[in-house]
């Protein structure tokens, strides 16, 4: 197979979808507190209510809170109070792509590819580090669980996370004490977004670190951690990087991959999001042009970004801000927070 820049955008013909079902009563719970949440949101007169309020829209929020609280109605509310208060601060779905594109320059985070179940997989290469630590790395790693979110098919509420350890140094590997902080955040403000955790060629030498924040993870987050397992039975070979034994032959290369993931997704230059049929168009473009590289019609395709955003981010709510997905990626993913304690 051929050496591609090309990122899959659409999961394999073979994956299962299995979306979550409720009882009456757990819909009755989940129904309770999205009502609830008409009290706590925003005023509309403020900058980020229509942010806000399209995150609570979306169908898999409140389950996915009722759910991390084991179905208990008062921790759902005070747990997805201070994920409100969190993203009124952080604003993690309006981090302008130029702030955080450096970290992205030597692929240590890269968004490639499905699994079986159709959940988006993150590749976590920390061998690859190529900054400082700084807050920007974390605004980083939640700009790329936010459009992990974006690729979502209907139907998928979570990710898998795929930690490539090999050429990790100790000094390359975040501290325990930053992976601390990053389990926080993950737990309390991304809660059922992991959907497996698998971590592969990890040294003796850092087995320290996952001692070190076990106790700090979640039981159910520990369950989906899995380590060294075969690759090829979790993901679509087609789509499994050649790295792990896949026959995707992905070779990366920074501007093509960001260019690429911001257009797809729909994310405008300053974090908000582009119009539905201008980023469809830009992508089919993409598309093409990716499509003559690998195939050797052209040396390298032409750059396409999107400069005209949403002029009015009201108008993108009203119409429930599909565009997000831009592929028929509907509102209803399934998130778990703990998978980024693999990450960590």
């Amino acid at each position: 197979m051929a050496k591609t820049h090309k990122v899959h955008e659409k999961p394999a013909p073979q994956t299962v979808v299995k979306p979550w079902t409720y009882t009456d009563e757990q819909q009755t719970l989940i129904d309770a507190l999205r009502e609830w949440t008409k009290e706590v949101i925003l005023p509309e007169s403020d900058e980020y209510f229509p942010w806000e309020k399209r995150w609570l829209d979306k169908a898999d929020t409140v389950p996915r809170y009722m759910r991390a609280a084991k179905w208990k109605l008062e921790d759902g509310k005070k747990r997805l109070k201070a994920t409100l208060e969190w993203r009124r601060e952080f604003k993690p779905d309006l981090i302008p792509p130029e702030e955080v594109r450096i970290e992205s320059e030597t692929g240590k985070i890269i968004l490639n590819g499905f699994d079986l179940d159709g959940r988006p997989v993150i590749y976590m290469r920390p061998g690859r580090e190529n900054t400082s630590q700084s807050p920007r790395q974390l605004r980083h790693l939640v700009w790329c669980l936010e459009r992990a979110k974006d690729l979502q098919p209907s139907g998928v509420e979570s990710v898998s996370i795929v930690v490539d350890y090999k050429s990790t140094t100790l000094r390359t590997n975040p501290s325990i004490s930053i992976a601390r902080k990053v389990l926080h955040i993950l737990q309390a403000h991304y809660p059922e977004t992991l959907g497996r955790g698998l971590v592969v060629n990890m040294p003796t030498i850092l087995a320290f670190f996952y001692k070190g924040i076990a106790p700090f993870m979640d039981p159910v987050t520990r369950d989906k951690i899995r380590f060294n397992p075969d690759l090829k039975e979790l993901i679509p070979e087609e789509q499994l990087d050649a790295d792990f034994g896949g026959k995707f032959e992905y070779e990366f290369e920074p501007v093509s991959y960001w260019e690429q993931i911001v257009e797809y997704c729909g994310i405008a230059p300053d974090g908000t999001r582009v119009q539905k049929s201008e980023a469809s168009d830009h992508q089919d473009q993409k598309n093409e042009d990716d499509n003559d590289v690998d195939n050797g019609k052209v040396e390298k395709s032409e750059s396409v970004s999107s400069t005209e955003t949403t002029a009015d981010v009201d108008g993108v709510l009203s119409s429930k801000m599909d565009n997000l997905d831009l592929a028929k990626h509907s509102e209803e993913p399934r998130v778990s927070l703990e998978q980024v304690q693999v990450v960590s």
